[in-house]
């Protein structure tokens, strides 16, 4: 009887656990939605943006742009983690610092520092790397706004010569079940190399070039930042509603069969029970 109780109590146990993992997995495919959203309405004006600004900057070398697309010899590398707060998501935070040392371990006898995004990458790289500054509060008002500070912020380290390449890691939103881990160059600025002709990327510049590099610029690094936020907050909330998913699925597993071994034990046990009563009535007719 010590067994069946023993049994009844991970019944309990696994069921509870069911409730919470299918609770976690509802509330992550709600929240996917509203994240899915809104990555795919600013991606294609954020990849259009960007690849502007990276065939302009072969033009700007020198020139007001300078700052932002000066090639220095690296001796100091800035690696933007960008993982999430919480866990129970798979291998979504587990990419993303792997990926960051392996970047790491590209500039060996250079200095290699950690721009963390997400509490989850500060807990882990902290212990190995050099981490300069944690921002966990972002997702807590995951706006433009909020993410033009740090990105202002991280313009300003590279302007001021205190890292020579500021490079981006995160997870890219492919779909609720797939996660992309990119790195991404922040700055310097590269310019890529173009399919087209020279002259179809020929720009004529009004008002300015002063005036259009000053603004668009920043303004496309901004974007730059905030569109790898989305994309990992997406990707966060899509990995987690996967692996609740899973882990409700082993859950329900598991509880069928702890209800077949419990039903064998009690059957067992009942088949035991009547073996002792006719064993005991034969005994008493000898």
């Amino acid at each position: 009887m010590a067994i069946l109780k023993e049994i009844r109590n991970r019944i309990t146990s696994v069921q509870s656990t069911m409730q919470i993992t299918s609770a976690m997995k509802m509330v992550s495919a709600a929240k996917l939605k509203k994240a899915q959203d809104a990555i795919t309405a600013m991606r294609p004006y954020a990849e259009k943006l960007t690849e502007l600004l990276q065939n302009l900057s072969s033009t700007l070398e020198g020139e007001v742009g300078g700052s932002y697309t000066t090639q220095r010899e690296i001796k100091k590398v800035l690696v933007v983690a960008i993982t999430s707060n919480r866990g129970l998501a798979g291998a979504f935070n587990t990419n993303v610092i792997k990926q960051a040392k392996s970047i790491a371990e590209q500039y060996p006898g250079k200095t290699v520092d950690i721009y963390s995004i997400g509490k989850k990458g500060n807990d882990v790289l902290k212990k190995t790397h050099s981490v300069i500054s944690n921002q966990t509060s972002v997702f807590d008002n995951l706006t433009f706004d909020t993410v033009a500070v740090l990105a202002d912020e991280l313009t300003q380290l590279f302007i001021s010569g205190e890292y020579d390449k500021i490079e981006i890691v995160y997870n890219q939103f492919k779909n609720a079940a797939t996660q992309i881990v990119q790195t991404e160059q922040f700055l310097p600025l590269a310019p890529v190399a173009s399919k087209t002709t020279s002259s179809s990327v020929d720009y004529i510049f009004e008002p300015s070039k002063e005036e259009i590099v000053l603004t668009l610029i920043p303004k496309s690094l901004k974007t730059q930042l905030y569109k790898s936020i989305r994309d990992s907050f997406a990707s966060e909330h899509g990995a987690r509603m996967t692996a609740m998913h899973k882990a409700t699925d082993n859950a329900t597993e598991l509880r069928n069969q702890l209800k077949l071994t419990y039903n064998k034990a009690r059957q067992a046990a009942i088949t035991n029970e009547i073996l002792e009563i006719v064993g005991g009535a034969e005994a008493l007719k000898g």
